[in-house]
């Protein structure tokens, strides 16, 4: 399965979701987009296909966000993309692309959703602990 993570190594949430493709077997292509970030069409691209607005895809937390003002109802779709690609920090992380769908991965476990359910062989847990998949591999809810 060809799979592309967008990937922050600083980033829990982002080194859990990086865990769990692998965890199914599959060795991602790995996009650190803080140094390398995706095209403006890719980027709308990617926040479209997962099903959410822009806005929804901007991180604010550890982020210029609130400096650069763009709490501003006000601005645009485009406005936004551009600050986005500026500070590429402003991207929320992890991204991930894969031919079942596109998913925001937070939290980690909402790439289960994109990856082929009879992948996982065994339990996962998060790097803080928490169980993810049973020893069969099934999601825990």
């Amino acid at each position: 399965m060809d799979v592309t993570i967008y990937h922050n190594p600083e980033c829990g949430t982002s080194r859990n979701t990086l865990a769990l493709i692998r965890h199914a077997g599959i060795e991602p292509t790995v996009v650190e987009y803080l140094t390398a970030p995706p095209s403006r069409e890719k980027l709308a691209d990617m926040i479209a296909d997962a099903g959410l607005s822009v806005r929804e895809a901007i991180r604010e937390k550890g982020t210029p966000y609130a400096e650069l003002g763009l709490d501003d109802a006000a601005l645009s779709d485009d406005q936004l993309l551009t600050a986005m690609l500026e500070h590429p920090i402003l991207i929320n992380r992890p991204f991930v692309v894969t031919p079942l769908g596109t998913r925001l991965a937070r939290p980690s476990e909402a790439v289960l959703d994109i990856l082929s359910a009879d992948a996982f062989k065994g339990a996962f847990v998060k790097e803080d602990g928490e169980a993810v998949l049973d020893e069969q591999g099934r999601r825990i809810v």
